[in-house]
């Protein structure tokens, strides 16, 4: 990544007023006078070894910089995921059980209105209403855990809101879609004819075969979820391997930026891994077809 860029990294790091002796000490430190094959052999080394380098500005180690940023960022995934799904969810039922009515079409313009919306134009607008106007909320700023769990998650009502807001539109449909097709499987028909009650049906007989599409979407958009946080997290002032990477960038610390990709790159295949095995969990059928 560093031979890509096309000014000379050590000179941006050392400053317009280095020497010429100043730049090769830090081009040696930082081992830039090896061929690229080393370097990237020495770095997949020290990331066996649990070592990430340390940061180029602060000298912290990378590792520990990007672990006390984690929680920040996982939280935020977690609640706006949370908040996204208790949108779509209870609508998309909704509109799969009344198909082509006033309700479903007017929903569906409202979720097309909805995911045309950028995520900053999002955030402004709900810092506006439930922070300046309301003042029931903070606009910015981050409140640890370890100072109360309500003024916690109330520095993350917002912020979740904003990407909720954005994300339960695709959810909604996709499960819509879904939903409509499965009312009309068999052992639906049957559940019907034998006089289950709707609510029945619906939670216990068709959300969880038709959540197999909604579960993939999740694991997919989490990686434009990590795109939305750093936005996110910059906006309402949330100190996050978003933000950390986006500082980073401006300031040209490459370990520091290597780092946040990888923990972005490893957190983005767990994901997806964790979704494949929840097919099985969601349709046992999946399950049987494979062990044949």
């Amino acid at each position: 990544m560093v031979d890509a860029l096309p000014a000379d990294v050590a000179y941006e790091i050392a400053g317009e007023e280095a020497t010429p002796e100043d730049i090769q000490a830090i081009r040696e430190e930082l081992g830039l006078d090896r061929p690229v094959i080393l370097r990237y052999g020495g770095w997949l080394a020290d990331l066996a070894r649990g070592n990430l380098g340390k940061s180029f500005r602060t000298q912290e180690p990378v590792l520990d910089a990007l672990l006390s940023r984690l929680p920040v960022t996982l939280e935020l995934m977690v609640l706006s995921q949370l908040a996204a799904l208790v949108l779509a969810v209870p609508l998309g039922i909704l509109c799969a059980c009344k198909p082509g009515t006033a309700m479903d079409n007017a929903l569906g313009s409202a979720a097309f209105a909805m995911i045309s919306i950028p995520v900053f134009v999002m955030g402004l607008v709900l810092i506006y209403i439930f922070a300046v106007k309301l003042q029931w909320l903070p606009a910015t700023g981050y409140t640890p855990i370890s100072d109360g769990i309500g003024a916690n998650l109330r520095s993350f009502v917002l912020p979740s809101l904003c990407i909720a807001m954005v994300e339960w539109v695709p959810f909604m449909r996709v499960l819509r879609s879904d939903m409509i097709a499965t009312l009309q499987e068999d052992f639906v028909l049957m559940a019907k004819s034998k006089g289950l009650p709707a609510f029945h049906i619906l939670f216990r007989h068709a959300l969880r075969p038709s959540s197999l599409t909604l579960v993939t979407l999740l694991g997919i958009h989490i990686g434009h979820l990590i795109g939305g946080a750093v936005v996110v997290e910059i906006i309402f002032a949330l100190p996050g391997i978003g933000r950390l990477l986006v500082s980073s960038i401006f300031s040209r610390d490459f370990a520091m930026v290597q780092g946040c990709i990888l923990f972005i790159s490893v957190g983005y295949v767990s994901v997806n891994f964790l979704v494949d095995h929840l097919y099985t969990i969601l349709d046992p059928r999946i399950r049987l077809s494979g062990a044949r």
